[in-house]
């Protein structure tokens, strides 16, 4: 199925994100089957709020088309998209969204409310979620583990307790 083809490419730019100490949340943008732009999430190294995955991969794909419109094209992405993300991807008129695991604190694609298939809007996507869900949150899953280990870790040493 070409969803898992190109959700795996998504995946690979979420370990990119990884090793440089981001959250691992990668997206992967497709016209006509041709992969156009990749991006992995920049926050923390950039420290720019616009810097999510999807806004990352949105630019590029405009860059690459030569155009803010993006009508014929596939978002992937491992995780489900924030308000921010989602209100771009509407704007830049993707007509379809994949996305990984669900945000049940942030996302806005299905799970608190789903901007994307809302009709009171000019523009709506076609949302797929669940697409290698398992691999997808357990990047996230490994990554949050390792921080509250890391952060608990220095904690012990400020208190003395080495």
């Amino acid at each position: 199925m070409n969803d898992e083809i190109y959700m795996k490419l998504a995946i690979e730019e979420a370990k990119k994100a990884e090793l440089i100490g981001e959250v691992p949340i990668g997206a992967v943008l497709v016209h006509e089957e041709k992969v156009i732009a990749k991006a992995f999430n920049l926050r923390e190294s950039i420290q720019t709020t616009a810097s999510h995955a999807e806004l990352l991969a949105i630019d590029k794909a405009n860059q690459y088309v030569g155009s803010w419109r993006l009508e014929d094209c596939i978002l992937y992405v491992t995780l489900e998209p924030c308000p921010m993300c989602a209100g771009a991807i509407l704007q830049a008129r993707i007509p379809r969204v994949v996305f990984g695991a669900f945000d049940p604190k942030a996302g806005c694609v299905g799970s608190l409310m789903n901007l994307l298939e809302d009709s009171r809007f000019n523009h709506t996507a076609q949302v797929t979620g669940g697409i290698l869900e398992q691999e997808c949150g357990q990047l996230l899953s490994a990554f949050f583990k390792k921080l509250r280990e890391k952060r608990k870790n220095s904690k012990e040493i400020e208190g003395g307790k080495y």
